[in-house]
């Protein structure tokens, strides 16, 4: 993706200035920067990111994605904590998909999650999230 497209998390940033960075080793400065950024990680098929910034307690062996599936857009609903002083958070968020290939009957849908973040070495990782 070039660094001046607009990033996929719907932030009005260009890639290159938003999750990108994140997506090649930077620490998000936010629980929700770090969720953005896993959202445009999915979107881009950047397993890699989804994997590093998963709780180790809490991650599964492998993080696969649904070739079936576009990511087409986020709205974050809310952020509890998360900040740059705190040791955890809550981002609460909507993201939409399309159905690609007909495996799931060209449907469209979306994915409704409140999601728990914490520091490990100081750097935000997801823990888990509670589907609504």
């Amino acid at each position: 993706m070039n660094g001046m497209t607009p990033c996929p998390c719907g932030s009005g940033t260009a890639y290159g200035a938003c999750c990108g960075p994140l997506h090649d080793g930077a620490p998000a400065a936010t629980a929700e920067a770090l969720m953005r950024s896993r959202y445009t990680a999915y979107a881009l098929g950047r397993t890699d990111h989804v994997f590093r910034t998963w709780h180790p307690r809490t991650r599964p062996d492998g993080v696969g994605l649904d070739a079936g599936v576009r990511w087409t857009g986020l709205d974050v609903c809310r952020s509890e904590r998360g900040g740059p002083d705190d040791e955890d958070g809550v981002v609460e968020f909507v993201a939409f998909w399309t159905d690609v290939d007909g495996s799931v009957d060209g449907s469209t849908g979306r994915l409704h999650e409140v999601s728990r973040f914490t520091r490990r070495a100081g750097r935000w990782v997801y823990l888990d999230g509670e589907h609504r």
